[in-house]
C-alpha cells in the first residue's frame, strides 16, 4: 500500500488536531442550538414575566400581608421555569379578566393562574398542560350529594364571572331545557371568594369550581363545604400555562414542563401544596372562628401595613388625578366659553361629551389593555397600573371638571370684565384679579364633591391590579374569608378620608363667607 504522507507522526498529530477542532465546533454548534432552544422568545432582558390572579388557592394566592408577593403551586413552578432558563422571575398580579388581554398586549410572557385548558382559549393562545384536575360541584356541609347535573335543575348555582364555567353551565342548561327540565339559575360573581360566600350564607344552592380549590376551601373553612358531585367533563381535566401563539415557544415550554415532571419537581410541589383531597383533618385557618364578628381580625386589618399602604395609594391616585384634571380643565373651560365657533371648540366639546358618556371602568380598561396594542411603548415596565389609573382618571375627571369650571366662569358678571378692562387692566390681570377669584368661590363646593367621588372611583383600579385599598381588601378576604371584618376595616379608611375632605370643604367655605362678611361690614363702616 503506497504511503501518501511520508511524515506519518506529524500527519497523525495534524489529524488529531483536526478531529478535536471538529468535535469542538460540533459541540459549540450544539450548545448554541441548545441555548437558542432553551430561551423562548417570551423571555425579555433575562426576565420571565408571568401574570396571575392571586385568588385561587392553592394554585396562586396571597398568604401573608404583602399583596405583591403571591404564593402557591403556580408561583413555585414559575420559579423553577425561570431557573431552568437562567432568567429572573417577575410576577404581575391582576384581576382575572385582565390576564389574557395583558398576555395579548405582551405585558407578560406567560399566564399561570390555575386556568383550565379549553379549546376556545386555544383559538387565541397556545397552552401547555401541567396539572390534572376536575370540575366539581360543591355546597354546604349539610347539603345531600348529587348523582348527576340534572339534579341542579331549577336551583341557584354560583360561578365566577368571566370563567369558562359560565359557558359550560350554559351548555348544561341547554341540555336541561331540551330534556324538558327547568334550567339552573346561574348567579355570576366577580371573584371566587364571593362565590363561596354566597353558598356559605345560603343565598345559592351550590357553586362550580375545580377540585384543588375545593380541597383547600374545605380545610380552610373547617368542613363547612363539601363536594356534591364530580361530573366527568373532558374539557376540565387539565390546568394549563398560556402563552402567545408561537409553536417553538410552546414546544420549549412543553419540554421544560416534561423535565420538571420527570425529575419529580412537580410531584414535590403537589405534596407541598396538598393538591389532593386531604379532607378537613389537616387543620383549618386560624381566622375561621365561629364568632359573628372577629374583632381581632378587624383591628388587625385596620392597623396592618397592607391596608395603610392601600389607603395611601388610593389617596395619592385621587389627588394626582384631580390636580391634573383641574389643570387641563381651566383652559378648556375658557375656550368653551368663547362665543365664537371654531374647530378647536368643536373638538373640545366632542372630548367632553365622549369622556362624560363613556363608563369610567371602560376607559380604564381601554387605556390599560387596548392602548398597548396600538403603541408598543405602553407595553414596557414603566407603564404601571398606577400610571394607567392616574392617566385614565385624569382624562375622565377633566371632562366633568370642565363643566364645573365653565359654569363658574359663566356665573361671573360680564360687566366686571368690562369694568376692569375700562380701568386699563390687561386680559391676564382681569382673569387673575377679577374673574378667577370669584369663579373659584363658585366652583369650590362642586369641585370638592367631585374629588370625593373620585376618591371612591379609584376602587375601579382593582381590576387592573393596582394595589389600592379595595384590591388589598379583596385579597385579604380571599385569604381569610373574614368578609365582614375586612370590609368594615376598609369602610373605616374610606370614611376617614371622605370626612376629612368634607371637614376641609366646610372650613374653606366658611373662610370665604367670613371674608365677604368682613368686607361688607368694613365697606359699610
Amino acid at each position: 500500500m503506497p504511503r501518501f504522507f511520508p511524515h506519518q507522526p506529524l500527519m497523525q498529530w495534524f489529524q488529531h488536531v483536526v478531529a478535536l477542532l471538529g468535535i469542538l465546533f460540533m459541540a459549540l454548534g450544539q450548545l448554541g442550538s441548545a441555548r437558542a432552544e432553551e430561551l423562548p422568545s417570551f423571555i425579555h432582558d433575562g426576565t420571565l414575566t408571568i401574570c396571575t390572579n392571586p385568588t385561587l388557592p392553592p394554585m396562586t394566592f396571597v398568604k401573608g400581608q404583602d399583596v405583591t408577593h403571591p404564593e402557591g403551586f403556580d408561583i413555585d413552578a414559575a420559579h423553577f421555569l425561570a431557573t431552568r432558563w437562567h432568567a429572573q422571575l417577575s410576577v404581575v398580579t391582576m384581576d382575572f379578566t385582565g390576564l389574557f388581554p395583558s398576555l395579548g398586549a405582551q405585558r407578560c410572557g406567560l399566564v399561570m393562574s390555575g386556568i383550565i385548558r379549553t379549546p376556545p382559549r386555544e383559538k387565541s393562545f397556545d397552552a401547555v398542560s401541567y396539572q390534572d384536575t376536575a370540575l366539581v360541584v360543591a355546597g354546604r356541609a349539610n347539603t345531600p350529594v348529587l348523582t348527576s347535573m340534572d339534579e341542579l335543575s331549577g336551583k341557584d348555582v354560583a360561578v365566577e364571572s368571566g370563567t369558562s364555567y359560565v359557558t359550560r353551565l350554559g351548555v348544561i342548561n341547554d341540555a336541561l331545557v331540551a330534556a324538558g327540565k327547568a334550567p339552573m339559575i346561574i348567579q355570576q360573581y366577580p371573584t371566587e371568594e364571593q362565590v363561596v360566600q354566597q353558598v356559605l350564607i345560603g343565598r345559592v344552592f351550590a357553586f362550580v369550581s375545580q377540585d384543588v380549590e375545593i380541597f383547600f376551601r374545605m380545610r380552610q373553612l373547617q368542613g363547612k363545604l363539601h363536594i356534591l358531585l364530580t361530573p366527568d367533563i373532558p374539557d376540565y381535566r387539565h390546568f394549563a400555562i398560556y402563552l402567545r401563539q408561537n409553536k417553538q415557544d410552546q414546544e420549549l415550554l412543553q419540554t421544560a414542563i416534561t423535565a420538571l415532571e420527570t425529575d419529580g419537581t412537580l410531584a414535590t410541589l403537589r405534596n407541598k401544596w396538598s393538591i389532593t383531597d386531604q379532607s378537613t383533618k389537616q387543620g383549618a385557618d386560624a381566622s375561621s372562628s365561629g364568632s359573628i364578628f372577629d374583632w381581632n381580625a378587624f383591628f388587625s386589618a385596620l392597623t396592618s401595613r397592607a391596608f395603610l399602604h392601600g389607603a395611601l395609594i388610593t389617596l395619592t391616585v385621587a389627588l394626582l388625578s384631580h390636580v391634573i384634571a383641574i389643570t387641563l380643565s381651566v383652559p378648556i373651560a375658557i375656550a368653551l366659553n368663547n362665543p365664537q365657533r371654531s374647530v378647536l371648540k368643536i373638538v373640545l366639546e366632542g372630548y367632553v361629551a365622549l369622556f362624560r358618556a363613556a363608563p369610567t371602568l371602560l376607559q380604564l380598561l381601554f387605556i390599560w389593555n387596548a392602548v398597548p396594542q396600538f403603541f408598543p411603548i405602553f407595553r414596557e415596565q414603566w407603564f404601571t397600573p398606577f400610571l394607567a389609573t392616574v392617566l385614565a382618571l385624569s382624562i375622565n375627571e377633566s371632562a366633568y371638571q370642565v363643566e364645573i369650571n365653565r359654569s363658574a366662569l359663566s356665573a361671573v358678571d360680564p360687566g366686571q370684565e368690562l369694568g376692569a378692562s375700562a380701568l386699563g387692566l390687561s386680559r391676564r390681570d382681569i382673569y387673575w384679579r377679577v374673574i378667577f377669584p370669584q369663579a373659584f368661590r363658585i366652583a369650590l363646593p362642586p369641585t370638592i364633591n367631585e374629588f370625593i367621588n373620585l376618591l371612591k372611583i379609584t376602587s375601579l383600579a382593582s381590576v387592573i391590579s393596582l394595589q389600592e385599598l379595595l384590591a388589598v381588601t379583596q385579597i385579604q378576604v380571599a385569604r381569610t374569608f373574614a368578609f365582614t371584618e375586612y370590609y368594615a376595616a376598609a369602610l373605616v379608611y374610606y370614611l376617614v378620608m371622605v370626612f376629612f375632605f368634607l371637614f376641609l370643604q366646610k372650613r374653606v367655605e366658611r373662610r370665604f363667607t367670613w371674608s365677604d362678611r368682613k368686607k361688607v361690614v368694613s365697606n359699610a363702616a
